[in-house]
């Protein structure tokens, strides 16, 4: 499954070569693989390489999210040009109650481009994920940029409305079983709950 991050937040095309995501099926969990420019702006975060960082979320970092819409749980993972990462368990929007999760995160990087590659496990995401986006952000104070696979919908921005990746009415449709089969039958998990944890 291929997915390239071709507009802004707000619906504009993006002005170089867009951040493309791919996932594919790994040994009891999804290889994520990002290939990407490399801006280098911020600089690099100050966490060590291969190791959770927190708010990784204010460098340059490509993250994308896997929601369950009947239960608002979701995944999100984070991975950083410089070799960081961030993996956050969200139970309703913006409520993180587990975060800085192990990850096998590997980097390579060039002058102008990067590419991640990431395992995740099942039993990092929530059960029956049926929407999913993904985004990418770069640059520093007002020149932040901030990329959306599915943007929010210009005949829905209102004036004044700041980027927020956490407007899950605006993820779009999406299912394991297209990259693993109709029969294939996500693993539970031992880290979510049956019911909504408390926050």
């Amino acid at each position: 499954m291929d997915f390239k991050i071709e507009h802004t937040w707000d619906g504009f095309p993006v002005r170089h070569e867009p951040v493309s995501v791919r996932l594919s099926p790994g040994d009891g969990g999804v290889m994520m693989q990002v290939s990407a420019p490399f801006f280098n702006d911020p600089p690099t975060p100050p966490g060590e390489p291969g190791k959770p960082c927190n708010k990784l979320w204010d460098y340059e970092v490509v993250e994308t999210f896997f929601l369950n819409d009947v239960t608002e749980q979701y995944l999100e993972v984070e991975l950083c040009p410089h070799g960081q990462h961030l993996v956050l368990l969200l139970s309703g929007r913006r409520n993180i109650w587990k975060q800085e999760l192990a990850l096998s995160f590997q980097v390579s990087r060039g002058k102008t481009t990067w590419e991640g590659e990431a395992y995740v496990p099942w039993s990092y995401f929530p059960q029956n994920v049926t929407k999913f986006n993904s985004f990418a952000i770069h640059g520093s104070s007002d020149k932040r940029i901030y990329e959306a696979l599915y943007p929010v919908p210009q005949h829905k921005l209102q004036q004044g409305q700041q980027p927020d990746f956490h407007r899950l009415e605006y993820f779009k449709p999406f299912s394991f079983n297209a990259l693993l089969g109709e029969e294939w039958k996500q693993p539970g998990s031992d880290l979510w709950p049956k019911e909504k944890p408390d926050i």
